[in-house]
């Protein structure tokens, strides 16, 4: 059986949509911010198969343990597109990833990113990778490679995604987490530089579609426009966790991301202990209220959703709380007791806030 040829001359893979050409021009944009994030033990440049590390590093740990995670920074890519800024989105992936490797005391070492677009605009790829090297260089690891993927046909020209891989490293005997926990420590919270990279799709739904407020408006009670706010970087919190490491005792930490405070801090908490976080100790940014009071979202579904001003927990014995805020204060991070570790007693579940949020 033939088949009928198709008209207009011969497909071709430019023809379906994918420029070879601007993948290529893209991958020697991007080279000079990826060499910014090398590290001594990285091998090789970028463009290779695969990105190379020295691992004979690890021949000074007793027990090395290989810590690895992967994330994206879910729909906070609409509103980057909406805006057309690219750079900052980086920022998040790198904190998305790198500091869920830092909770159990890893020191970051590499990353690899892979960025989906539905065609390929040189610079924007080239803008996306830039924000990625910062955010490595900020938390201390080397991006060794990725992977730019054109699809036309399932994305629109202009939509795209982010995601990454990081691989981290933690002496065995110095591993952080739940086994360290003991009744009387410290809960020591760590305030996030606004939404960070989750709960997009409840503000996307409150403050985009059922408001429709635009994201160049100027929001009085946010002191710039909606689109800068919603477009703040993560905070990349991996060189301070590991500062605190050195300065002094930590038993855990935890990263607050989907899910909540309470929720995430729950995950490090051992049974028959629990964490209570004390609201009062803190008032949450503006636009928390902004997203609840617009959208008239009970609290509860706020807390399970959103940070709420939260980005990192570090639990400290008592006698380290003074040297963990010096720390902490001199790194420039907003740092202050929020809790403490108590007997499991009626609670139910590992974490609970407690109190009304400081006015």
């Amino acid at each position: 059986m033939s088949q009928t040829p198709l008209a207009g001359g011969g497909a071709s893979y430019a023809a379906a949509g994918v420029d070879i050409e601007a993948g290529d021009r893209a991958v020697e944009l991007m080279k000079e911010w990826v060499k910014k994030t090398q590290r001594p033990e990285v091998l090789g440049g970028l463009g290779g198969f695969a990105g190379l590390f020295d691992a004979s590093a690890l021949k000074n740990y007793d027990r090395p343990l290989l810590a690895s995670a992967t994330d994206g920074v879910g729909t906070k890519v609409d509103i980057a597109r909406r805006m057309g800024v690219y750079d900052s989105i980086g920022h998040d992936l790198v904190a998305m990833v790198m500091d869920d490797i830092v909770v159990c005391g890893a020191e970051p070492l590499f990353m690899t990113d892979y960025i989906c677009v539905g065609k390929v605009h040189p610079e924007r790829v080239a803008a996306l990778v830039k924000g990625i090297a910062e955010g490595c260089v900020l938390a201390g690891c080397a991006l060794v490679g990725g992977e730019t993927a054109e699809h036309p046909g399932l994305l629109g020209p202009d939509d795209f995604d982010v995601a990454g891989a990081g691989t981290g490293v933690v002496e065995a005997d110095r591993m952080l987490g739940a086994d360290r926990i003991r009744e009387g420590d410290a809960v020591i919270a760590m305030a996030s530089s606004g939404l960070h990279s989750n709960g997009y799709s409840l503000v996307r739904h409150v403050l985009l579609d059922r408001a429709g407020l635009d994201l160049d408006r100027r929001i009085d009670e946010l002191g710039r426009t909606l689109g800068e706010e919603l477009l703040e970087p993560t905070k990349i919190y991996s060189l301070d966790c590991l500062a605190l490491i050195r300065t002094a005792e930590v038993h855990a930490f935890s990263h607050v991301t989907g899910g909540g405070l309470a929720a995430n801090l729950a995950r490090v908490v051992p049974d028959g202990l629990h964490a209570v976080v004390d609201r009062s100790t803190w008032t949450p940014a503006p636009v928390f209220d902004l997203v609840g009071r617009t959208g008239s979202v009970e609290r509860a579904e706020l807390e399970k959703t959103l940070n709420m001003g939260v980005g990192m927990i570090a639990i400290v014995p008592q006698e380290s709380t003074d040297v963990a805020l010096a720390t902490l204060a001199d790194r420039g991070v907003d740092a202050w007791v929020a809790g403490e570790i108590t007997g499991r007693g009626e609670h139910t579940t590992g974490a609970a806030l407690v109190g009304d949020y400081a006015d």
